[in-house]
């Protein structure tokens, strides 16, 4: 059963995320991180907090197996787990290596601080299933590497390793040692040096002309998506983080998720997307059998 494991480093607590192969934020586990940190809370011998995954995977995101089940959007949901980690008295790090994408990626988001292996896996690939980020993504993604080069990974859904975010605020430490150590070590500091307990959300998003940029973007992306409408909306999104306060940028973003839900475009493309995935499942299924075609948009500002 998928769960978060807690202990007790000294005066660093670690809950380690478990729902193998990589880590999907499904029900159980979502409530084991909130237990967690309300655990760690209340512990006044604990002083700040490392949320850590598996060498293979910090989180790939929602638990795709709870798609279509009154678990998906049980509470906690993942914008109140975010809430929880971002909202707690005590800094939360995120220790960061192998996958760590769409919801997973949102939640390392709601940490205050953010440490990884440089050969981490970046991403935010809800397009290919004709969605956009629904926990935050859009808005706080711009706010820690820019509006351009958030919206071209949010709207390409391509995976970035880690090194490349080097010196932007999206990470505060790449890690070439033991992750966990490292972890502990960064905790450690944070709490001796008394450090801010820093909210991405506080941030502001940077562009010169953020009016030409999404205007020019906007008939850029319209152009070359076509029929499908999840590029467009993540145009709007990010325009909402680079032009609007954090919560009604959030309120852009959670009604064109909804929105795209229901779309035919994204019910084909999750459809698509899990019948290869039963497909790979069959033994005497080649293994080089083409599975269906993917849409995948590239956009490079």
């Amino acid at each position: 059963m998928s769960t978060a494991h807690y202990d007790v480093h000294g005066n660093i607590a670690v809950i380690r995320l478990d729902n193998p192969p990589v880590n999907g934020l499904g029900l159980t586990l979502r409530q084991g991180i909130v237990d967690g940190v309300l655990r760690a809370e209340s512990d006044d011998a604990v002083k700040a907090v490392v949320l850590i995954g598996s060498d293979r995977a910090f989180s790939g995101g929602a638990d795709i197996s709870e798609f279509g089940t009154d678990k998906a959007m049980a509470e906690p949901n993942l914008n109140t787990v975010i809430n929880y980690v971002e909202s707690s008295r005590k800094p939360v790090i995120a220790a960061i290596s192998g996958a760590c994408m769409g919801g997973g990626l949102e939640l390392a988001l709601g940490c205050h601080y953010r440490i990884a292996k440089p050969d981490a896996q970046i991403a935010l690939p809800e397009v290919k299933l004709g969605l956009l980020p629904g926990a935050g993504g859009t808005q706080r993604l711009p706010r820690v590497i820019g509006a351009e080069h958030a919206l071209n990974m949010i709207i390409s859904g391509s995976v970035v390793p880690a090194n490349q975010f080097k010196g932007s605020a999206l990470f505060d430490e790449l890690i070439d040692g033991e992750l966990l150590d490292a972890a502990i070590a960064y905790a450690t500091k944070v709490v001796n040096e008394q450090l801010p307990l820093k909210k991405v959300r506080d941030l502001k998003v940077r562009h010169d002309n953020p009016e030409g940029f999404f205007m020019f973007t906007r008939n850029t992306v319209g152009a070359m998506a076509k029929n499908y409408p999840a590029p467009l909306k993540c145009v709007d999104a990010v325009h909402a983080a680079a032009t609007k306060p954090f919560d009604k940028g959030m309120a852009v973003e959670r009604e064109a998720f909804l929105t795209l839900m229901q779309t035919p475009e994204s019910r084909a493309l999750r459809h698509a997307f899990f019948s290869e995935r039963l497909t790979s499942k069959i033994a005497d299924v080649p293994a080089d059998t083409p599975g269906p075609s993917k849409t995948v948009f590239l956009f490079l500002f």
